[in-house]
């Protein structure tokens, strides 16, 4: 497991080797196409996000001190961005999570002026998601 600092610098890396938002939107949408399967056990209203313009549905779970994150949308671009959130913080502490800062995600990634408002709201709706139970976990 890496932390979230160093998978953040891979993102950043792998990131780097495009040169314009296209291909980055691009790759995005390729990243949620391997998210795994998402039981249909939590696609209920219980684990629905709310304040996403798309279905969103995220359950997460503490075990053995490390929050597992499980989540999927029935959107592409959206599904992208979960995977980018499971690249980060799935198996990470609780602490670790609330040791980080979400705005300095979003500004390093450039996702914070590239994404459309509806995409933000929501982006915005899964980290408040895992900030609130990561605090809830401490």
């Amino acid at each position: 497991m890496s932390t979230f600092t160093e998978a953040q610098a891979a993102l950043l890396d792998e990131f780097s080797f495009f040169d314009n938002w296209m291909d980055k939107y691009q790759y995005i949408i390729d990243l949620g196409k391997t998210l795994p399967a998402f039981p249909q056990a939590y696609q209920t209203p219980e684990y629905k996000i709310e304040g996403c313009q798309s279905n969103v549905w995220m359950h997460i779970e503490l075990q053995e001190g490390q929050l597992h994150i499980q989540a999927t949308s029935d959107a592409a671009i959206v599904s992208g961005l979960i995977a980018l959130l499971l690249r980060l913080y799935d198996g990470q502490t609780p602490a670790d999570i609330m040791a980080t800062r979400p705005e300095d995600f979003l500004s390093a990634f450039g996702l914070d002026k590239h994404l459309s408002p509806t995409r933000s709201n929501g982006l915005a709706a899964m980290l408040q998601q895992i900030y609130t139970y990561a605090q809830q976990t401490s």
